[in-house]
């Protein structure tokens, strides 16, 4: 008798669980479920660390988060593969008419990187280089020596490198140089992690970063074997101290926040579905990160966005 007892009690249990979804019965104060997220290598680090803390307050809810590019982000999210899709670019009208949803929950940049032991690292970081020496070394190649790049007489072929995933960071790079990223030159290389590799091995390259794979996000340093190349916004050949303002993470991402540092490649960072979500743990972690999971940003070395987009998003969350 006891052991049909027990058998029936475990196979109540087993019903119970699998009927969970969103919320366990009769415990709407205690969310569990499970939400899935992937996409932009930009927008990981602070995913990861936004997941750690929500789980802390609502444990019965795991989340599970993957990078891939934000171009994986909206496919993934269009085809319902994953709750929510992270993409580090703007949104388009074509992606809006499939059914893209978002909101803006923080914001970021894209710099452009090279060896840390380049044999011109001096002149590069007195000197800067222009935007439009950037569009000549990644889309026309027009300039293909460092010595061409800084009016020096160095001989050094530049080795570019660009993504070979649909991505936020190659798309707000090329937008900042007035193109897309299918006009982006040099060899391919997938991810944020496989392009900063690929530079720390090569004296001669030139590659570009999402910030927080630029800077070590504990130490505040830029990372080791890279260097972040300064822009020379005005154009006069000088890195001056209103435009150096890449010493480390704080004052790259104070600089952002103050618009000091040009938008493209500054830009926001944006969580999306297809259609608003409707499974309570998800919208439940969007209000969260949108109000009390703003304050691990600067510790993770984002932005915030602005007050008035967070109140935007927050009342899209609760529209209909």
């Amino acid at each position: 008798m006891r052991r049909y007892l027990l058998a029936g009690i475990i196979f109540m249990v087993s019903v119970s669980f699998l009927g969970q979804t969103s919320y366990a019965q009769g415990q709407t104060e205690e969310p569990v479920g499970r939400i899935s997220i992937s996409g932009a290598w930009a927008l990981y680090p602070m995913a990861v660390k936004w997941a750690e803390e929500f789980q802390k307050v609502y444990p019965g809810v795991k989340i599970d988060i993957s990078a891939g590019g934000a171009g994986k982000g909206i496919t993934d999210a269009l085809s319902k593969v994953v709750d929510l899709g992270m993409v580090s670019r703007e949104i388009n009208p074509q992606e809006v008419q499939k059914g893209i949803w978002s909101v803006s929950v923080t914001k970021d940049a894209v710099v452009a990187t090279i060896n840390a032991n380049n044999p011109s690292l001096k002149d590069i970081l007195a000197k800067g280089i222009t935007k439009e020496t950037f569009k000549d070394i990644f889309v026309t190649g027009k300039i293909k020596t460092w010595g061409q790049a800084l009016k020096t007489d160095a001989s050094g072929v530049i080795n570019v490198y660009t993504r070979s995933d649909a991505c936020g960071a190659a798309e707000t790079w090329a937008k900042y140089l007035g193109t897309k990223q299918e006009e982006l030159m040099g060899i391919g290389v997938y991810g944020d992690p496989g392009v900063a590799e690929a530079v720390k091995s090569d004296l001669l390259a030139i590659g570009f970063n999402n910030i927080n794979f630029a800077y070590d996000s504990k130490t505040k340093a830029q990372v080791e074997g890279i260097r972040v190349v300064p822009i020379d916004v005005n154009g006069d050949g000088l890195i001056k101290l209103d435009e150096n303002v890449y010493k480390d993470l704080d004052t790259m991402t104070a600089a952002i926040a103050q618009g000091r540092y040009p938008s493209p490649p500054a830009r926001e960072l944006y969580m999306v579905s297809n259609g608003k979500p409707e499974k309570k743990e998800v919208l439940l972690f969007l209000k969260w990160v949108l109000s009390d999971g703003q304050k691990y940003v600067p510790q993770t070395g984002f932005i915030k966005v602005s007050e008035e987009r967070i109140k935007e998003d927050l009342q899209k969350l609760k529209g209909n």
